[in-house]
Order: structure tokens, then sequence, then C-alpha cells
């Protein structure tokens, strides 16, 4: 069986007075996360968990202590999440929540985003990305890199940038790409 891994790293060291509290929380089980100069270091040995596993009172307390410090996308998204559960909780409610991350509006991207809107001192954050395979896999080998600006994220794998010289190439031989 071949294992697929895709290694991430996040660039620079994001400062922790630059997130909520909830933002901080999220992205600690997102990614593992180490204290530097300068800030955490997210990365990832194996990627970015989609979905992350949290107790309700500390998903509660945390999203209670960044709604005083400032909005994000994450904080609407928990806060609506925790209402759901609270109109549908009944006798015996769970002790854990899923959050999911999937989704365009409150993934772990749209998290930096929202830090690099607020921060001072950050003006974009870059995610590289490996993806390696435990076996010589055609499917299993590439990279990408994500771009997260205050305006915009950009994202480009290997393949996609293959494609790219390809229709270049198909341009200059005077092809139709």
């Amino acid at each position: 069986m071949a294992d697929y891994h895709s290694p991430t790293v996040i660039q620079p060291n994001i400062p922790a007075a630059d997130m909520t509290p909830l933002e901080r929380l999220i992205l600690g089980l997102v990614f593992d996360a180490e204290n530097e100069e300068g800030g955490l270091y997210y990365h990832s040995w194996c990627g970015p968990s989609d979905i992350v596993t949290l107790s309700i009172d500390d998903l509660r307390i945390a999203c209670d202590a960044s709604r005083q410090q400032r909005e994000s996308s994450i904080g609407n998204h928990v806060a609506a999440l925790l209402a759901r559960y609270d109109a549908n909780a009944g006798d015996d409610p769970p002790d854990d929540i899923d959050v999911d991350l999937t989704g365009s509006d409150n993934g772990w991207d749209r998290i930096f985003q929202d830090i690099v809107r607020r921060s001072a001192t950050i003006e974009e954050i870059v995610v590289t990305t490996a993806f390696t395979c435990t076996k010589m896999r055609p499917d299993g080998f590439g990279g990408s890199v994500m771009l997260i600006t205050e305006d915009a994220i950009r994202y480009r794998s290997t393949t996609d940038m293959l494609e790219e010289f390809w229709n270049e190439a198909a341009k200059a031989s005077g092809e139709d790409a």
C-alpha cells in the first residue's frame, strides 16, 4: 500500500499577538506549532488537517475571547456551529465537536488571510507543500505553493505549472493551446 504525504511549512512565523485565541487554537490543531523567535512556526510532516475535534468548552471559551478582540471568518463559522450545537444539544450532548475547515469561507487559508489583514508586520504568508509517496508512483510526487495576501489567496501546484509550460510551448510553436 502506498502512503501519500504532504509535508507543509508556513512562512513567516506568526506573532501570537496577530492571532485571536480561536485562530491560535484551531491552527495549533491543523498544523504542528513551535514557539520560535518572531512568533509561532506552523508546519506539518504529513499535511494539514481538514477537520479538527475540540471540546465544546474549549471551543466556546476561545470563541468568546476572540469575539471580544476582533472579528474573523473562523470566529463567525464557529459561532454559527456553536449556535447549531446549542439548538440541537438535547439531553445528552456530546463533549466534543468537529470543526470542518474544508469550506471556502472557513478554511485554514482564510484564517491566515484574516491574520495578514490585521497584522501590522506581516504582508504575506507563504505555504509550501511537497507531495510525496512511500512508493514510486507517478502521481505521488510534486508540490505546491500558496501565496496569501490581504487581497488574494493564490495557489499553484507543480501540475498547474507543467500545464502552463505545455500551453506556452504550444503557443510558441503556433499550435492552439
